[in-house]
């Protein structure tokens, strides 16, 4: 790759920039069901059962521990997931979503789908395809490098 290129041209700036804007589509599609963006993950992890605890879910959100216990808090305040004591871990908590989030998450997710398919307008299936295999090859690399610099 040239060195040439503008730096609001590159790669990096124009995916941040992308990033950004499917995340401002996203939070105003989700904001009338009581979603963020930031949910996602937790929302996603306690749905399949892939995480059952604070830990378990900042493990697949990729995030420290802190700010996830700060979302959760809100969570729980808003009534989205509710804790019960670990029967395993007395120190810890499960994690479960509420019934009144369970029934909102269809709706969540057909309202990102479409923002996904008004955002890749104009592109073919091939395409878009063929940008989400790129895209994880771009995570990829990017998650290799950072774990090497850390």
């Amino acid at each position: 790759m040239s060195e040439k290129w503008d730096v609001l041209s590159t790669p990096g700036h124009l995916v941040s920039i992308a990033a950004r804007g499917f995340a401002r589509l996203s939070e105003a599609r989700l904001r009338p069901l009581g979603f963020g963006v930031g949910h996602l993950p937790v929302l996603v992890a306690l749905r399949d059962g892939r995480a059952h605890t604070q830990r378990d879910l900042a493990l697949f959100a990729r995030v420290e521990q802190p700010p996830m216990a700060q979302m959760l808090a809100r969570m729980e305040r808003d009534g989205l997931i509710r804790r019960t004591p670990d029967p395993d871990d007395g120190r810890s908590s499960r994690i479960a979503l509420t019934e009144t989030t369970l029934s909102r998450i269809p709706e969540a997710v057909a309202a990102l789908y479409q923002g996904n398919r008004d955002a890749l307008d104009g592109f073919t299936d091939t395409e878009a395809a063929q940008l989400v295999v790129l895209l994880a090859r771009l995570i990829t690399n990017l998650d290799q490098i950072t774990s090497v610099e850390k």
